[in-house]
């Protein structure tokens, strides 16, 4: 629970810099600048969703270095992360231009959003670098057992986000404009305050191992390999997500909306089951880097049991409260209604992706990414072939395209990534505790 209360709070406050930004839009006297936050933040989501390795994989790393207590490994992992993290920023920033041509053509905006849109990417992507190397340093965090640190930071951005958008905006008169060098300047501050965390955390350890090392030392290739998994595997995942807005788009405004609706109750899930996906994280992986199979079978045992409880919680709730917690995301009667009639998937949701979550942990934890990809890849091709399959079979595999035939297509993707890695995990962890004590 020390790690993972923090981790909760930590991803109770990542939506509130879209918050924030969508509030002060919302004051600037057209509903053209809340369209332009809108897509731009998505365009911006999707582009750093894709580098969730520098978190998953620096996390996984330096927990197995932490408990073989090698610090040197440890310090490798820490310079490898922070500096992959701002090279990628950085080619991003060099990037920016054919981004943001090849996001706009695939979203779509109305001539009058896209000029917006583009005056808001062009200053928010220079955010890149910092962002980037916070998710590496925030996933070293909490490999060396600490998501109190990521918590501060997490929040000390929020704080800085409001100051300097409400500032630039109102105070200096910056308008439009404002609302996006306020995030960048805040998430610069995020990554300066996290920096300074970790010097302070390292004292007594060597943090700046010889370049050689860095570079070319043991570990490079497994450093790259854990990470290039995750890579794909955030490409799947991204590719779910967006499937099931282009499917939702089909089938007209309305079910679009009560899609929005219907998968807030998966994100405020998401939210405390990755508290608990974080400390398995940190803690299988302290486990298996020190060998200890004992220890590394007890925290499975005590974390799956926390995982079942939330769940069972989560979906006691969602079944009893669903129609009040719709009401107060929206007041439009059609969504409601449409909501309501989605209740049986709403209230599976955490039963049937808590395994995901938690098992997804596990693996970062041994650093045994290859099998998040499979099982990753495997399920996204099941959500695809019963969504889609209409596309390429007269009347589809399943019937044709509805409303409760996507959130089948979709439930069905995250049963089978749960599934798929607890049928291969007791095999997975005796085969690498036996290779790892040779």
């Amino acid at each position: 629970m020390r790690l993972s209360i923090p981790a909760i709070v930590s991803n109770i406050t990542v939506p509130l810099l879209g918050l924030c930004d969508t509030a002060i839009s919302g004051h600037l006297g057209s509903e053209l600048f809340l369209a332009a936050i809108a897509v731009g933040t998505t365009m911006l989501n999707v582009i750093f969703w894709l580098f969730g390795f520098l978190r998953m994989g620096t996390t996984g790393l330096t927990a197995t270095a932490f408990g073989a207590d090698d610090d040197s490994e440890i310090s490798k992992v820490f310079i490898r992360s922070l500096l992959l993290g701002l090279l990628i920023g950085l080619v991003l920033v060099l990037l920016r231009q054919p981004l943001l041509s090849l996001m706009l053509r695939l979203i779509g905006a109305e001539p009058e959003v896209e000029h917006l849109v583009r005056r808001y990417f062009r200053i928010c992507i220079w955010e890149a670098p910092s962002l980037l190397a916070t998710m590496a340093l925030s996933g070293w965090f909490v490999g060396m057992q600490s998501t109190f640190w990521p918590m501060v930071v997490a929040i000390s951005v929020n704080v800085i986000n409001i100051a300097a958008s409400l500032l630039l905006v109102f105070g200096l008169g910056m308008g439009f404009d404002g609302v996006a060098v306020g995030t960048v300047s805040a998430n610069w501050a995020g990554f300066v305050i996290a920096l300074i965390a970790a010097l302070r955390f390292m004292r007594g350890r060597t943090l700046f191992p010889p370049l050689r090392d860095i570079i070319s030392g043991a570990g490079i290739g497994r450093f790259f390999s854990v990470n290039s998994n995750l890579f794909f595997r955030s490409f799947c995942i991204i590719s779910v997500t967006l499937g099931v807005t282009a499917a939702g788009a089909r089938l007209g405004a309305q079910t679009l909306a009560v899609n929005a609706v219907v998968m807030q109750f998966f994100t405020l899930f998401s939210f405390f089951m990755d508290g608990f996906s974080f400390s398995a994280e940190a803690l299988t992986g302290k486990a298996y880097g020190a060998r200890e199979a004992g220890m590394l079978s007890r925290y499975v045992k005590a974390l799956l049991l926390w995982a079942a409880g939330v769940a069972a919680v989560f979906s006691c709730l969602y079944a009893t409260g669903c129609g009040a917690l719709t009401d107060i995301l929206t007041d439009e009667e059609g969504v409601r209604t449409g909501v309501r009639e989605m209740k049986t998937w709403i209230w599976l949701i955490p039963a049937v992706s808590v395994w995901a979550f938690i098992y997804d942990g596990f693996y970062i934890g041994i650093t045994d990414t290859g099998k998040m990809l499979i099982a990753t890849l495997s399920a996204s091709v099941i959500f695809f072939c019963v969504a889609f399959s209409g596309d390429f079979v007269d009347g589809g595999f399943f019937g044709p395209l509805s409303n409760h035939m996507l959130w089948t297509a979709f439930i069905s993707y995250l049963a089978m990534r749960g599934l798929i890695l607890a049928f291969l995990w007791p095999r997975e962890m005796r085969r690498r505790l036996t290779v790892r004590s040779q």
